[in-house]
């Protein structure tokens, strides 16, 4: 079985990336015309944990909370049983959750959308669970059952495909 995840900058097949706050950095360099992933992993690299202050000037970002969240991401693997095959994870800069940081977010193409927040910085084996758990979902939906207890009490949003005709 592989337990691998696809690291890098959401693939695109329809073109450029586009400028702005989109994914900014990944585990690995992108593939031009790489085939979209299942499910990409957004973490927020900007985000501090709760208690800790504001950065110095002089502060790298990758000294942030949301920066170690990514890193760990991106050396973790996933607990044996749990396939992650179709899950990219990328950094973007902000996810403007900072009331709730660790932020992090999980898009399903053709799938719904969930946003969490409250992380630790040690939840990169959760995050990657749950992403394979929606990646391998036939609804669209991220089950319930199996969903690491990070995952249900950090839910901030669950956001519908933008092909929805109803509500679930």
């Amino acid at each position: 079985m592989d337990r691998s995840v696809e690291r890098g900058a959401i693939p695109d097949s329809t073109g450029p990336e586009p400028a702005g706050d989109s994914a900014e950095t990944g585990c690995a360099p992108a593939t031009a015309r790489a085939p979209a992933p299942a499910v990409t992993l957004l973490i927020c690299t900007t985000c501090r944990a709760p208690g800790v202050e504001a950065p110095q000037e002089t502060q790298q970002l990758a000294e942030r909370d949301g920066a170690r969240l990514l890193a760990s991401a991106c050396a973790t693997t996933v607990p044996e049983g749990v396939a992650v095959e179709g899950v990219a994870v990328v950094g973007v800069s902000c996810l403007a959750n900072c009331k709730r940081a660790l932020s992090a977010a999980m898009v399903r193409r053709d799938g719904w959308t969930y946003v969490f927040g409250d992380l630790a910085p040690d939840s990169a084996a959760d995050l990657l669970t749950g992403a394979a758990l929606l990646a391998g979902s036939e609804d669209g939906l991220m089950p319930w059952r199996g969903r690491p207890d990070v995952l249900k009490r950090g839910m901030v949003a669950r956001i519908p495909p933008l092909s929805a005709k109803e509500t679930r």
